[in-house]
């Protein structure tokens, strides 16, 4: 079953459960996915790799609405964000541990041959790629910085 179809059917489920928050989640998911499927050039299909990248990326909205939200004082929105980013991360790969995302980036620095700050463009393009999903682009960011520049 790919994402599209667990996620419709996971919207049922929510209905019948009467389980707001991860309905509007969910709704909010599908509306994306529909839009993507039918996006000029899209040919009606929606790979699971398309798939998670809207997910990041609305989990990623979510979080920076959060973030604004308690910056101007009011926790309840930011509340119900975090917890609509909770249930869009349930549909996302397991995310790398800052250990595990740092062996995967010294793997890419070797292959690519990478040696100082001036190649982090040629490691970001093969990293954000081979991670795409199960880190967080700004993780991969600085993590690659601090390994070409061993200060």
């Amino acid at each position: 079953m790919n994402l599209f179809d667990k996620i419709s059917d996971d919207i049922k489920k929510a209905m019948l459960a009467r389980e707001k928050v991860r309905l509007e989640a969910l709704r909010g998911a599908k509306k994306e996915f529909l839009e993507a499927k039918t996006a000029k050039g899209a040919n009606g299909e929606l790979s699971d790799e398309t798939a998670t990248k809207i997910l990041v990326k609305m989990v990623k909205q979510r979080k920076e609405s959060a973030r604004i939200y308690e910056d101007n004082n009011r926790p309840e929105l930011a509340e119900n964000e975090l917890a609509e980013a909770a249930v869009l991360e349930e549909y996302l790969p397991k995310q790398l541990s800052p250990e595990e995302l740092e062996a995967e980036l010294k793997a890419i620095i070797a292959e690519t041959g990478a040696s100082g700050p001036r190649e982090m463009g040629k490691v970001m393009g093969v990293a954000s790629k081979r991670l795409a999903g199960r880190a967080e682009g700004k993780a991969i960011s600085d993590t690659v910085k601090k390994l070409l520049n061993p200060a």
